[in-house]
């Protein structure tokens, strides 16, 4: 018998381009800055994932907008 694992991704989008994604797997909501091979953690929330993604952005950045892919 085999497992599926569902994964899914959302890409942040700021003024000048991608800024990151936002991945869903079994751990929870894995955070990647655009640009960086680490990630930043891994979240129980989506929310909480947005937030953490935003805060590591440049000071006075506006939130980004996430699109699902």
């Amino acid at each position: 018998m085999s497992e599926t694992t569902t994964r899914r991704l959302w890409v942040a989008y700021g003024p000048s381009g991608v800024v990151g994604k936002i991945q869903k797997d079994a751990e929870g909501y894995a955070v990647h800055m655009a640009g960086k091979d680490e990630r930043l953690g891994v979240y129980p929330t989506m929310e909480i994932a947005k937030s953490a993604l935003h805060w590591h952005l440049k000071p006075g950045s506006e939130r980004p907008e996430f699109r699902e892919h």
